[in-house]
């Protein structure tokens, strides 16, 4: 029967201390009314017993009783070196081996949508847009305020004008 501690997931921040490291857990939520994701980071001391995880490590913490005034938690195991090597794979994440990334580019699906996204690259868009209808002789960028266009050919010549 495994037991029922709190187990959480974190970025080593520092490890300058002698068998502590400072672990930083992210935590995002949606905000209620703005929907707009907020990240929330919350640092805690955790026991290495062994001084062997390093500055930028991915460790799994699990709660213990209290080993001094801030550390309540101990380095359960290491999940990802400080370079980004995984040393254990991550529970319920995805298959990311360069095998399985080669055979989902070989996809009928995503070369469709290689392709439609060079289209719409390619794509040329005008720089400004004449809309006669609404004012003749105007042409509007975006959004933005128009922008009166100059026709040439009804535009006074200089040498007429000096005449």
């Amino acid at each position: 029967m495994p037991n029922d501690r709190k187990r959480l997931i974190g970025r080593v921040v520092s490890d300058k201390m002698d068998k502590t490291v400072v672990v930083a857990i992210e935590r995002r939520k949606t905000h209620r009314v703005y929907k707009k994701v907020i990240t929330f980071t919350k640092k805690v001391m955790a026991h290495d017993e062994t001084n062997e995880v390093e500055l930028g490590s991915l460790v799994q913490v699990v709660e213990s009783k209290p080993l001094s005034k801030h550390k309540r938690w101990v380095v359960e195991k290491v999940l990802e070196g400080a370079g980004g090597r995984v040393l254990e794979p991550i529970v319920g994440a995805m298959d990311v081996s360069a095998e399985a990334v080669a055979a989902e580019a070989e996809t009928p699906e995503a070369i469709v949508a290689e392709e439609a996204s060079a289209e719409a690259a390619e794509a040329e868009t005008p720089e400004a847009v004449v809309d006669e209808e609404a004012a003749p002789g105007v042409a509007r960028r975006g959004r933005g305020r128009p922008k009166a266009v100059v026709d040439e050919e009804a535009a006074p010549d200089d040498e007429e004008t000096a005449s």
